[in-house]
């Protein structure tokens, strides 16, 4: 699911990223990875069986982890934290995510 939310912050509006590419149609997320998410008002579920649920600037995923959003800086329960800079997202992991158009690449 931090997958899920990673693409969320790139979208301007989480599982291991390398190579993972992923593209929106509608409230529908498809990525290369096989799984896929739905949006479904401020909840989101993906076919892994994951579920995550936004509250205000918090988002709190079925996995236990929760994510605060705060200006352009995310900051993880797990320890991690994101800085958006446009349509990139750089994660304190190293993870980096860039929306283009419909898609999103990470690295």
């Amino acid at each position: 699911m931090r997958k899920f939310f990673i693409l969320a912050a790139v979208a301007l509006s989480a599982n291991a990223f390398a190579g993972t590419s992923c593209q929106q149609s509608g409230n529908m997320t498809f990525c290369s990875d096989g799984t896929s998410y739905q949006q479904m008002g401020n909840m989101a579920f993906g076919s892994d069986g994951s579920s995550s649920q936004q509250m205000g600037n918090t988002t709190y995923n079925s996995d236990g982890t929760s994510y605060q959003r705060q200006g352009n800086m995310t900051y993880g329960s797990d320890g991690t934290s994101y800085q958006r800079q446009g349509n990139t997202v750089y994660g304190s992991d190293g993870t980096m995510c860039q929306r283009i158009g419909n898609q999103t690449f990470c690295n």
